[in-house]
C-alpha cells in the first residue's frame, strides 16, 4: 500500500474514533436514547462496524512470517498493549466517578460491553482468533507453492468469514438460538465479539483484495448499488419495518455493509484531502493515530448536559441540529483526551504501559 492510501487510512481511522465519543456525547452527556435521534441511528449502523473493518484491514501483514517464535512475540506485544491500558484505566474511571466500587467493578467485568472498555479487549480475541488461523495455515502450507498456500489461506479466511456471520445472525435469532444468554459469553465480552468480527475479517479480506476491490469501486454502476442497498435497508431498519422477526436484522445487516464501503470509498476518492498537507487530513491522522489514547480517556471527560437530551427528545428529527451539537462537544472532549494523554506521556513508563508506545 502506497503513502498516500496509507494517509486517507489513518484520517478514516480517526473519523471513526471521533464518531464514537459523538455517539457516546449523544449517549451519555445529553442522557438521550438514540431512538429519537435519526444522526444517532444512522451514525450506529457504521461507527462500530467500521472501526473493526480498520482493525481487519490493518491486521494483514503480507510479508509477516507465522513461526512460533514471531507470533508469540506478536501475541504477546498485544496483549500488553490491550489488556493492561484497559484494566488500569478502566479502574481508575470506575475508582474516580462511582460511589460505590466494587459494586461498579463487578457491574463492569459480568457486562459483556465492561462498563464502556469493551472495544480493546474484544479487539485482542478477534486478534488471537486471526493469528491462530493465520499461524495454523501456514503450518499447513509449509511445504506447498506459493499459489496453493495463498489459496488455502484465503479458503480459511472465507470459511472464517462464513461462520462468523452465522455467529452474529444468531444474535438476532432469539427462538432458534439462546446460546448468548449465558453469564459466560456475557463475562468474556463474545457476545461482542460475534456482532462484530465478520466487519474484521471483511477488512482483512478487502486488503487481501485490494486490488480488484479498487477496480470494482471505479465501476460507474457499484457505488451507486451501494447507496440504494444503504437506503433501502437503513430506510427499514429505521422508519419502515417491513420484516419482521428474524429477517427483521437482514436488511439492517446490509446497510451496515454498505456504509463501511461508501466511507472507505468516499476516503480513497477524495484522498487528497485527507493527507498531512489540509488541516482536516492533519486533524484526522493525528486522531487516527492515537485512538486508543482517545478511547481509554475520553470517558473522563464526558460532561453531563440531560437537558440537551430532553429537548431533542421533546424536538424529534432535529437531523443536523443533534448532529452539529454532539459533534461541536465531542471535539472538546477529544481535545481534552489528547491534552491528558500527553501529559501521561510526559512518563516513559506510562507511555509504554499505558498506550503501547515506546
Amino acid at each position: 500500500m502506497n503513502k498516500q492510501r496509507l494517509e486517507w487510512l489513518d484520517a478514516l481511522r480517526g473519523f471513526t474514533m471521533f464518531m464514537v465519543v459523538t455517539n457516546h456525547v449523544y449517549g451519555f452527556s445529553f442522557d438521550a436514547n438514540t431512538k429519537y435521534s435519526m444522526f444517532m441511528s444512522l451514525c450506529l449502523l457504521f461507527r462500530m462496524p467500521l472501526f473493526f473493518f480498520i482493525s481487519g484491514f490493518l491486521a494483514y501483514k503480507a510479508t509477516f512470517s507465522w513461526n512460533l517464535r514471531d507470533t508469540g512475540q506478536l501475541i504477546a506485544k498485544k496483549m500488553r498493549v490491550q489488556i493492561i491500558p484497559t484494566v488500569v484505566i478502566m479502574t481508575a474511571y470506575i475508582a474516580l466517578m462511582s460511589k460505590h466500587f466494587w459494586e461498579r467493578m463487578e457491574a463492569a467485568w459480568t457486562s459483556p460491553t465492561k462498563g464502556g472498555y469493551w472495544f480493546t479487549l474484544v479487539l485482542l480475541e478477534m486478534f488471537l482468533v486471526y493469528y491462530a488461523v493465520c499461524g495454523f495455515t501456514s503450518f499447513l502450507t509449509k511445504k506447498a507453492s506459493a499459489q496453493r498456500s495463498l489459496f488455502i489461506v484465503h479458503c480459511s479466511l472465507f470459511i472464517l468469514w462464513a461462520l462468523a456471520l452465522f455467529a452474529y445472525a444468531t444474535l438476532y435469532m432469539p427462538s432458534w438460538f439462546s446460546w448468548y444468554k449465558d453469564p459466560f459469553w456475557h463475562i468474556t465480552s463474545i457476545t461482542e465479539f460475534a456482532r462484530f468480527f465478520h466487519f474484521f475479517l471483511l477488512g482483512n479480506l478487502v486488503h487481501r483484495y485490494w486490488s480488484q476491490v479498487q477496480r470494482l469501486l471505479d465501476t460507474p454502476w457499484f457505488f451507486p448499488l451501494l447507496i440504494l442497498i444503504a437506503f433501502l435497508g437503513a430506510g427499514d431498519y429505521l422508519k419502515w419495518h417491513n420484516l419482521r422477526m428474524q429477517w427483521a436484522n437482514l436488511p439492517r445487516t446490509m446497510s451496515m455493509y454498505a456504509l463501511v464501503l461508501i466511507i472507505v470509498a468516499f476516503f480513497r476518492y477524495y484522498a487528497h484531502w485527507f493527507t498531512k498537507e489540509t488541516r482536516v487530513g492533519n486533524a484526522l491522522q493525528f486522531i487516527g493515530v492515537r485512538t486508543l489514547d482517545i478511547y481509554l480517556l475520553h470517558y473522563f471527560f464526558l460532561p453531563h448536559l440531560k437537558e440537551f437530551g430532553v429537548w431533542f427528545k421533546a424536538h424529534p428529527t432535529n437531523f443536523v441540529l443533534e448532529g452539529t451539537a454532539a459533534m461541536l462537544l465531542a471535539a472538546l472532549v477529544v481535545a481534552f483526551s489528547i491534552l491528558a494523554s500527553h501529559v501521561l506521556r510526559v512518563s516513559p513508563f506510562l507511555k509504554k504501559y499505558l498506550f503501547g508506545r515506546e
